[in-house]
């Protein structure tokens, strides 16, 4: 199953690392079906292969401490027997899964509350989060206008406009990435996901720092919203990725060559406000 997995999450480059640090944290406790026969033995598959887990999308920061917490709940335990061991990683995974999963709620439902009746926002790319506080907004009573941005080349923008044009009291406008100087000065805010953060760096879908960037210029506020897990003070190298040349021009490159960073880096002074579960 970890290898699978390995290759699933290097797979899924749509998906929300709550999503990828679940399935991670879920392959890592198969572990427990194996037969081994000393602690040491299983200490040391534990630590290989959440190794593989990190490795297999090194820029998501919620994979990479989720795993560190799950073998450090294990090894230190100092399990006695290699069914303690199991039994340890099994309650490990189980308390990860449950805080991820709570946190992400909590994340929105907090971020929910900033979102006043009448407010017209503008949100990139396709953040769950996001979703959800519009949606526990919506569900509130409160009228909410919302920009949303395609997140070219993926264009999971327009995913999240079909997803808010569902909803109740939720007037949605898609718009491609360079046109949100065009109507940032008449929003009152801007809502982002966040991949995670990082000392005084936000790491996030690409097309994040101009639409920042810009919005400090209009004087809109900028507001990050995500489980408090994926801020991180040390201990974590943000790696980014770069996906196939093909989604951006199906035709040969002559001459030149493409580049296709899926995250950008936004320096925190660009944000007003960072909403998580612990707020």
């Amino acid at each position: 199953m970890i290898d699978e997995t390995v290759e699933e999450i290097e797979d899924m480059q749509t998906h929300s690392s709550s999503i990828v640090a679940i399935k991670a944290a879920r392959a890592l406790g198969s572990l427990t079906e194996r037969e081994v026969a000393t602690v040491e033995e299983y200490l040391r598959d534990l630590e290989r292969n959440s190794s593989a887990l990190r490795r297999a999308n090194p820029s998501h920061a919620s994979l990479h401490t989720t795993q560190q917490e799950v073998v450090a709940a294990v090894t230190d335990a100092d399990p006695d027997s290699v069914e303690a061991a199991k039994r340890r990683t099994r309650e490990a995974v189980e308390a990860v899964v449950e805080r991820v999963e709570t946190a992400k709620h909590l994340a929105a439902g907090n971020a929910a509350a900033t979102v006043e009746d009448g407010a017209t926002l503008l949100t990139h790319d396709y953040s769950s989060t996001v979703i959800e506080a519009l949606e526990l907004a919506a569900e509130d009573g409160k009228e909410i206008t919302v920009y949303v941005t395609e997140a070219r080349p993926r264009y999971l923008g327009r995913k999240a406009a079909r997803t808010l044009a569902a909803l109740d009291g939720i007037e949605p406008h898609l718009l491609v990435d360079s046109a949100n100087g065009c109507v940032l000065p008449e929003c009152d805010r801007v809502l982002l996901g966040m991949d995670c953060i990082v000392g005084d760096t936000l790491y996030n879908r690409v097309g994040t720092f101009p639409l920042a960037a810009t919005a400090e210029e209009v004087g809109v506020p900028v507001t990050v919203v995500g489980s408090g897990a994926k801020v991180i003070e040390e201990g974590f190298v943000f790696e980014n990725e770069y996906r196939s040349p093909s989604e951006v021009m199906l035709e040969p490159a002559e001459g030149f060559r493409i580049e296709n960073p899926a995250y950008d880096a936004t320096p925190m002074r660009l944000i007003e406000e960072v909403v998580t579960d612990e707020q």
